[in-house]
């Protein structure tokens, strides 16, 4: 009865997707690397990106959500983004429906996706992973239409519109925009000029902000990201960055969910040979290759590739009359994509909800700097947590935690050019000019964080003479400067 009134009417299946989405952003535990996505959201709404602040990544979600974000910033983003994963739901559903699948088999495939950990992980935190795959969701969308019907001028410009904006917000996208680009010049039916000028608006807006400072774009960009991780990694887990480590993190992510079992179904049906199964085909394999250039592998980063995958999933035989075996697997991955965000839901039941934990210290850090005066920049390792105090966020700490346990990738000159601080320039740079606070313990094992980095800058601060004070009921101290009174 409920499957039957679900395929009727699709959006209410879309809604309650929504709720749960949206409920998860609430107990998912909180992770480190909401920091600087947050922190760079709120510095965006006063500064330049790049030159007033560093960002590690091209810089559409910051610009775009700045806007729309307050105190609860750190709520705000996790909503925003439980939407934006309720789109892709729907978007990859609509896809399905336009390429020709059956209205079960595209709730199958949309469904399916709505039980990989990888989805499911980037849809429940602040993160910038959301934003640009519901716009290559809705691009795959237009993509299939274009490709099916006589190429429409309007959509093109739609579909080069919305794959420059993907890379504008992360810039994995990049290859998959570039190879469809490589298929409209062999198929003019997807119209290559006015792609091409659709792509122009966000490819201006990246262009701006790296005008306004050039190196710092670069090096936040370009440099950072590959020099940076793998340097940490290099000492402490070396296994991940190297070919077999990275293919077993693949498949491991990739079985977090049914995004595996899905791989293999669509690889069988391989002959197929149509016009838009190819299309599909060579976009699934320009997102993996964008998934795996980055090292160390990460669950979030397959998301370029498992959209379109589930949406050529739903064009398989296979998935009308599934054989038992098939079935009994899907039900296994399903149950192993749920189990994070399951593990979560307990969690948050037994104790409290992460987010209510954050926004419980957040309060209490606020009052102990009202009782202490503490009225400027606040320099932490966890700025995602600064905003509900009202106080603004020392920019030099706007990447977290990730610049600062970095070695050597900037001379100390370059590092004030930029606008930021680094573990081994910490004290020097403090003391020249110090922030109005500097608050820890946000590292300190109730997020995904590193404690010996919180301890680091703890220990900085007290030997240049800060005032410890613990904030009462929580992980966090608060370190005053000696000029304060």
């Amino acid at each position: 009865m409920l499957w039957r009134h679900l395929r009727r009417r699709p959006i209410w299946w879309l809604v309650g997707v929504a709720l749960v989405l949206a409920s998860l952003a609430f107990v998912r535990p909180l992770d480190h690397d909401e920091s600087q996505y947050v922190a760079a959201t709120l510095l965006a709404r006063h500064g330049l990106i790049y030159r007033d602040f560093a960002y590690l990544q091209t810089p559409l979600q910051p610009l775009l959500f700045a806007p729309f974000v307050g105190a609860r910033a750190f709520i705000e983003l996790r909503l925003f983004n439980a939407l934006l994963a309720a789109g892709c739901i729907g978007f990859v559903y609509a896809a399905s429906r336009r390429a020709g699948a059956s209205q079960r088999n595209a709730l199958l495939a949309a469904g399916l996706l709505a039980c990989c950990d990888s989805f499911l992980f980037g849809a429940a935190v602040a993160r910038n992973d959301m934003l640009p795959a519901c716009l290559f969701a809705a691009a795959l969308w237009l993509m299939v239409m274009q490709a099916e019907g006589r190429g429409a001028a309007g959509r093109a410009v739609a579909i080069g519109l919305l794959l420059s904006a993907t890379t504008a917000a992360k810039l994995s996208y990049a290859l998959p925009a570039l190879v469809y680009g490589g298929l409209a010049l062999t198929d003019h039916r997807h119209r290559p000029g006015w792609l091409l000028l659709g792509a122009v608006p966000p490819a201006l807006l990246v262009a701006a902000t790296w005008a306004g400072a050039p190196a710092a774009f670069a090096f936040d960009v370009l440099r950072f990201p590959t020099a940076a991780p793998e340097q940490y990694y290099a000492i402490h887990a070396a296994g991940k960055l190297g070919v077999p480590g990275r293919a077993l993190d693949i498949l491991k992510f990739l079985a977090l969910g049914p995004a595996l079992l899905a791989s293999l179904v669509v690889l069988a049906d391989f002959r197929r040979r149509s016009r838009l199964a190819v299309m599909l085909d060579v976009m699934i394999v320009a997102g993996l290759i964008a998934a795996i250039l980055p090292a160390p592998t990460w669950r979030q980063y397959l998301l370029v590739m498992i959209l379109p995958l589930f949406v050529r999933l739903s064009l398989t035989p296979t998935l009308q009359r599934p054989a038992r075996g098939l079935r009994i697997a899907a039900a296994v991955f399903v149950v192993a994509g749920l189990v994070p965000s399951t593990i979560a839901l307990v969690e948050a039941v037994r104790t409290r909800p992460p987010v209510f934990a954050a926004i419980a210290y957040s309060g209490a850090l606020r009052s102990t700097m009202d009782r202490l005066h503490v009225t400027g920049p606040i320099a932490t390792l966890s700025p995602q947590l600064i905003a509900p105090t009202e106080r603004p966020i020392d920019p030099r700490f706007a990447t977290g935690p990730f610049f600062f346990r970095s070695n050597g990738l900037l001379s100390s000159d370059d590092e004030r050019r930029f606008t930021l601080i680094s573990r081994a320039n910490a004290a020097a740079q403090l003391w020249r000019c110090p922030p109005a606070a500097i608050v820890t313990g946000g590292e300190a094992g109730w997020t995904s964080g590193d404690y010996r980095l919180d301890a680091a800058l703890a220990a900085i601060a007290r030997r240049q003479g800060w005032t410890a004070t613990a904030v009462p009921a929580t992980p966090f101290t608060l370190f005053l400067p000696p000029s304060h009174r």
